[in-house]
């Protein structure tokens, strides 16, 4: 690596291009000279008003018009939040992806359904190992977290230390695996670290987080209560070490485990196959072999923690699931909390669970894999960094985290709360925004990608609201005269045959308004349309206070 500290020219930037004032959709690029590294490649869930959305990714024009100076990416865990982006990204920034052995593997499932696996340079790294990236250098450091072999990153430059925790908390007992390397921050700390960018998720919560572990002794209290009764989890796919806790107690009570959702069923192959869950012999059986034991000796895993509609949870609880329906009899615990936004989803699956006749147990069986004030407190007494950048949440978490970095003795001037796009620079002894790089969200609808647009939302929302009426008239070529309509077609507006009057004077005002044109000689389609629009908009106005969206279809003959 070249030293460049004394070359006011060279400084180091740090550019999130998604992941701040938002859950969600994380991706940040480092950057020196002719080098950029960049951490994460997230996406996030749509919101309500996203109507018919899959899926959000984040813009990364700036990386394709800096593609030759794009080394790699650096993926911290597996969670979609922080991968879920890379199979469509990587379409126009195939870069080499660098990651621990879990998070690869469910990499490599994404990159397998998108048919990306030959075209695309993988590399497993292991912790306390460090990669080459130009400029950088980058070591990987155990960390925490709800999901197996989560990194924080090291990210040494030219001009100084960055690190960054990904998503972590202070486990001191992990269900698999060893607990956060301590040790290192603290090596890192006394050598000088330039910057830490730390997990904001939970910074307004006291105290600490518990330890994963602790849920299991809930699983087993559960079990030990509704032992004549089938029982149903639903939790994360990606929650491996829950899952691993879930079978352990299923087994010591002597039950058969099945997992549904399609998933969890490919996280949990991937898990075993690189053996980062146990599985005791004979506990997992499949979907089709459960008429083969008596209810109370089965535990279903499931999908559907949130409420998605399509989970297999939601599927059960509706009695649209092909193999499995639940009901009196059933217990169904919740192993998770639901995601803000998520709340009338998950009540709703509750609601509907209830009125079939199942228990439902929503309390005391989750906890979180963020770190709380405490353990964010612990992480910066170790670190001691010079500046602090906080990452991964909303403004209230970035701000609750800059309190707490202030109450340790860190300058205000020296903390950066960023928004997605701002441009950080450090070196010779100065830090600051000096600009913004083009930033937002490409939305994902089936198989298009970034062919939505915020124009096709807003028809969208407005259609939701007040629907739609396409008025279908035929004009005579040669003369220019209506031939025949105009005909009125609601949908979404008015149940038509209860409203016959309104559409017959519908019918009669576009008639007058086209009437009008005709007259004064008036055949440019365009125009006709716009009377056509503004003729209708105003009656339909004044009798129903709607503004449905107005489709003038005009045809030659």
């Amino acid at each position: 690596m070249k030293k460049k500290e004394n070359n006011t020219s060279s400084r180091l930037k740090i550019i999130p291009l998604g992941g701040l004032e938002q859950i969600g959709m994380n991706i940040t690029a480092f950057e020196y000279e002719d080098s950029i590294v960049v951490v994460d490649c997230g996406l996030s869930f749509p919101a309500d008003d996203m109507l018919g959305i899959d899926l959000v990714i984040p813009d990364v024009t700036y990386l394709k018009d800096n593609i030759d100076k794009v080394k790699g990416f650096v993926i911290t865990h597996g969670h979609e939040d922080h991968i879920g982006a890379l199979p469509y990204v990587l379409r126009e920034v195939n870069v080499p992806i660098y990651a621990t052995r879990l998070t690869m593997g469910i990499i490599e499932n994404k990159l397998k359904e998108h048919e990306l696996t030959r075209g695309t340079k993988r590399k497993v790294v292991k912790f306390g190992q460090s990669i080459n990236l130009g400029h950088f250098r980058v070591e990987f450091i155990k960390t925490n977290h709800s999901i197996v072999d989560a990194a924080a990153l090291a990210i040494y430059s030219p001009v100084g230390v960055v690190v960054h925790t990904g998503d972590f908390k202070v486990d001191y007992t992990p269900v698999f695996g060893d607990a956060i390397d301590l040790q290192r921050f603290a090596e890192l700390g006394k050598k000088g670290v330039l910057a830490l960018m730390c997990d904001s998720t939970n910074a307004e919560r006291p105290g600490f987080t518990p330890s994963e572990r602790t849920v299991g002794i809930t699983f087993d209290n559960l079990f030990e209560e509704h032992k004549n009764t089938r029982i149903f989890v639903a939790t994360f796919a990606s929650n491996v070490d829950r899952v691993q806790q879930i079978i352990n107690s299923a087994y010591k009570y002597g039950r058969k485990v099945c997992v549904d959702g399609r998933s969890m069923v490919n996280i949990i192959e991937t898990a075993r196959n690189l053996e980062c869950i146990s599985i005791p012999e004979n506990t997992l059986i499949e979907i089709d072999q459960l008429k083969d034991y008596p209810s109370e000796k089965q535990v279903i895993i499931t999908t559907g923690s949130q409420g998605e509609s399509m989970a297999a949870l939601s599927r059960m609880a509706s009695g649209m699931h092909r193999k499995i329906s639940i009901g009196a009899g059933d217990t169904v615990i919740f192993s998770s909390n639901p995601i803000p936004g998520n709340e009338k989803s998950v009540t709703k699956v509750i609601n509907e669970l209830i009125r079939k006749g199942a228990d439902v147990v929503f309390q005391d069986a989750h906890v979180s894999g963020h770190a709380c004030q405490e353990e964010i407190k612990l992480l910066y007494a170790l670190i001691r960094p010079k500046y602090a950048v906080p990452v991964h949440g909303e403004i209230k978490h970035l701000k609750a985290q800059a309190k707490i970095a202030q109450t340790l003795g860190i300058e205000k001037e020296n903390i950066f709360i960023l928004s997605s796009g701002d441009v950080l620079e450090m070196g010779g002894n100065r830090a600051g925004v000096v600009g913004r790089v083009p930033v937002g969200s490409i939305l994902v609808d089936g198989l298009g990608v970034g062919d939505v647009g915020n124009v096709v939302l807003r028809d969208r929302q407005h259609l939701a609201e007040d629907g739609i009426m396409v008025v279908v008239m035929s004009l005579d070529r040669v003369g220019g005269q209506l031939v025949a309509g105009p005909d009125i077609v609601s949908r979404g507006f008015v149940y038509v045959k209860e409203s016959d009057e309104l559409i017959e004077e519908a019918r009669q005002i576009v008639d007058e308004a086209l009437q009008k044109c005709l007259d004064r000689g008036i055949t440019d389609w365009g125009k006709l349309k716009n009377a056509t629009k503004d003729a209708l908009s105003d009656y339909v106005w004044k009798k129903t206070k709607r503004r449905p969206m107005i489709l003038p279809i005009i045809m030659e003959v």
